[in-house]
C-alpha cells in the first residue's frame, strides 16, 4: 500500500518551504499562512517531501499532483529495451517467410531487445548442419543490409538445433 501524501490539514510541521501552483519558491512560512494562501488561491496545500526541515509543501489540485506521481512511477517501471527476443527459423524455410523473420529482427534490435535466432533440428536434418548453418548467415546477411547487427554468441550448437544471439551495433 503507498503511503498518502499529506495535505491541507494533515500536514503536522509549523513552518514549511512553500512552492506556488506555477513552481516559483515563496519561501519558509508558517503553517498557517501557508494554509490561507492555499484558500485564497482555491488550492490544496500538498507536503512533497518531508525529510527536509521545513518540510517541502506545494500549492496546486492535489488530484493533478496524484496523476502527475503516478506517470512518474509507471515511467520508472516500464522496461526500456534490453531483453531477450526469440526468432524461430525452421530448416526448410522459404525466401518469404526469411524476410519476414527479418523485418521482425529488424523491430525488436531497433526497440533495444536482443535477439535469439534459433533453428531446431528434427531426424535427418541433424545431419545436414552446415545447410542449417547457411539458412542463419542467410538471414543474418539479410539483417545486416539493413540494420548493423553484430553477433553477441555466435553459432552454437545445441541438442536439439543451433541458435545464436545477436544485438544492435
Amino acid at each position: 500500500m503507498v503511503a498518502r501524501t499529506p495535505l491541507n490539514n494533515q500536514i503536522r510541521a509549523s513552518k514549511v518551504r512553500l512552492i506556488d501552483e506555477t513552481g516559483k519558491q515563496v519561501g519558509v512560512v508558517t503553517l498557517q499562512e501557508a494554509l490561507v494562501m492555499a484558500q485564497q488561491k482555491g488550492c490544496d496545500l500538498i507536503q512533497v517531501t518531508e525529510k527536509v526541515d521545513p518540510p517541502v509543501c506545494r500549492l496546486g489540485d492535489y488530484g493533478k499532483y496524484l496523476y502527475q506521481q503516478d506517470k512518474k512511477d509507471k515511467a520508472i517501471k516500464k522496461p526500456t529495451g534490453g531483453g531477450l527476443k526469440e526468432i524461430r527459423l525452421t530448416f526448410n524455410i522459404s525466401d518469404h517467410d526469411l524476410e519476414t523473420r527479418v523485418k521482425q529482427a529488424e523491430k525488436f534490435l531497433s526497440r533495444g531487445d536482443r535477439v535469439r535466432i534459433a533453428l531446431p533440428l528434427r531426424g535427418r536434418q541433424k545431419a545436414l548442419r552446415d545447410h542449417a548453418k547457411e539458412k542463419i548467415e542467410k538471414f543474418l546477411s539479410i539483417l545486416n543490409a539493413r540494420v548493423p547487427a553484430k553477433a553477441e554468441k555466435p553459432i552454437q550448437q545445441e541438442p536439439r538445433g543451433l541458435s545464436m544471439i545477436i544485438g544492435k551495433q
